[in-house]
């Protein structure tokens, strides 16, 4: 009976190291698959990558020149608005300056016109008041 079971165990033994060969065998073909795979993804992912660097880049360049004319665009607006102010100033000055002495001679035209009317209404007044009596018999006396 000892025979049976040396037997047993030599054909157990025997099955386990087939089954272990077995699994070795199924590992090493999976390492190859994986590494294919592997292989097969880098070569789609690299150039991917390669188009998300050049991406990358475009945009920060992209982001630099815009930065750049921002920069620009402020400059311009610092150096033009104290000549709109001063351009502004200097139409306002131009504008201003003859309506002051346009005013000046309508204010005087208009009070020259009106030391006229006056005048003119202060005799008309003179002659109504006293109706009949002449200036000269006024200035008689006795």
């Amino acid at each position: 009976m000892a025979e049976v079971f040396l037997g047993v165990i030599a054909v157990s033994v025997l099955l386990m190291a087939a089954i272990q060969v077995g699994a070795i065998v199924a590992g090493f073909k999976l390492m190859r698959r994986v590494d294919q795979v592997s292989q097969q993804i880098e070569g789609e992912i690299k150039p991917l990558i390669s188009k998300l660097t050049d991406v990358a880049s475009e945009a920060s360049r992209s982001a630099a020149l815009a930065s750049k004319q921002v920069e620009r665009v402020d400059r311009l607006f610092g150096d033009v608005a104290p000549r709109v102010d001063e351009t502004l100033a200097v139409a306002q000055q131009f504008v201003q300056g003859p309506a002051r002495n346009g005013m000046a001679v309508l204010s005087g035209v208009q009070a020259a016109v009106s030391a006229f009317r006056g005048f003119r209404e202060a005799s008309r007044r003179r002659k109504h008041a006293r109706p009949g009596v002449d200036d000269d018999d006024s200035l008689f006396i006795g």
